[in-house]
């Protein structure tokens, strides 16, 4: 068997259709509105884009904090993972780069990444293809996850409320990438 080349993943630039808020002009609500974003970085494109209507863009956030911030069950690089194989699935370039690199920075290793992205399944760990097949089962449209594949996440060693905090990060990307995809485009 040939070894799995290893990869390298750089950032993807995604830019939106409609002018995102700048924020020198953003409102006292749009501002506090962008103050739930987990991030210390600077306020991306897409969450100023999002801060048209702040109301939504809190709430959507909070959700998504909730989901995938949680410092209990499911470890945060296998809800990366999930996020990975909805993205993949749903064609959302951008999502899927920004999982890729979260799962091999939380993992130190890009060795699932590499194999997910060589087409090498056989490179990937019971879990992590359990994962991944579960991701794409629950994403695909109509969704076909059934009881075999909560079969193999158990077998694979997670408990019910790993199970419930995949599915989760797994739906939340089904319908994040949904709405990425009409705000914009990545480059």
């Amino acid at each position: 068997m040939t070894a799995i080349p290893q990869i390298t993943l750089k950032p993807l630039k995604w830019t939106p259709h409609l002018p995102p808020v700048e924020m020198a002009d953003a409102t006292p609500r749009q501002l506090a509105a962008m103050q739930v974003t987990p991030s210390a970085k600077k306020v991306s494109a897409y969450v100023r884009t999002l801060a048209h209507d702040p109301d939504s863009y809190v709430a959507r956030t909070t959700l998504f904090n909730a989901i995938m911030y949680a410092q209990d069950g499911l470890p945060r690089e296998d809800r990366e993972l999930g996020a990975l194989g909805a993205s993949l699935i749903n064609g959302c370039r951008y999502c899927a780069n920004v999982h890729a690199r979260q799962h091999a920075r939380l993992s130190g290793s890009t060795a699932v990444i590499s194999a997910l992205y060589a087409g090498r399944r056989d490179g990937l760990s019971e879990r992590d293809a359990a994962i991944l097949t579960f991701a794409e089962a629950l994403t695909a449209t109509p969704p076909t996850a059934d009881a075999s594949h909560i079969a193999a996440l158990r077998d694979a060693g997670m408990d019910d409320v790993q199970i419930t905090d995949l599915i989760h990060a797994i739906a939340i990307f089904g319908w994040a990438n949904r709405l990425m995809h009409p705000l914009g485009h990545s480059d």
